[in-house]
């Protein structure tokens, strides 16, 4: 079962293309990290996996998925376990693996950068989706919460999960690299 297919994707963003003949791939289990400078696309790439954006041309397939982007998708006024329970799934655990279960009382608008972005990504793990997508998920973590990302996504890919990630640093364990260019 492949989780997500671009075939021939064309994509312009303000009239300037960003990328043509584009073929992607990924099944379950595997892991795209897609890189290159500032300004090449890779936010809009994910946001075309997203459905958020529409190719010019060219077929984009995909399963279900989860998106973490610079977004928090939470409701600010309420404490971080109710407000990932919004999502659906299991927010516990999520929070837990991502080292703030201690923050679930806290109210989400004041949570630090770097626990958002963790909360962000455990909405992520407590959505149930096949699909995560990763836009920048590096960002405002410190070394713990890069190496809890890391188990979290061995652990989604191990359970037949698949993982498209941008990124202009390398990001733990083992990926595919998809350089856009400039």
């Amino acid at each position: 079962m492949t989780l997500l297919r671009f075939e021939q994707v064309v994509l312009r963003r303000g009239g300037r293309l960003l990328f043509e003949g584009m073929d992607l791939v990924l099944e379950p289990g595997e892991a795209l990290q897609v890189a290159g400078p500032n300004g090449c696309g890779k936010s809009s790439l994910i946001r075309l996996a997203a459905g958020l954006l529409r190719a010019e041309r060219g077929k984009v397939e995909r399963s279900p998925s989860a998106l973490a982007d610079d977004n928090l998708a939470l409701d600010r006024e309420l404490p971080l376990r109710r407000a990932l329970q919004f999502w659906g799934g299991a927010p516990d655990e999520a929070m837990e693996t991502l080292g703030i279960a201690q923050l679930a009382p806290v109210p989400v608008r004041l949570l630090s950068s770097g626990q958002a972005k963790r909360a962000t990504l455990a909405r992520v793990a407590a959505s149930g989706a096949w699909l995560w997508l990763l836009d920048e998920p590096l960002n405002a973590l410190d070394a713990d919460g890069v190496e809890r990302l890391s188990r979290l996504l061995d652990a989604h890919r191990e359970r037949g999960g698949a993982v498209l990630a941008a990124s202009h640093l390398r990001l733990p364990g083992e990926w595919r690299l998809t350089e856009l260019a400039g």
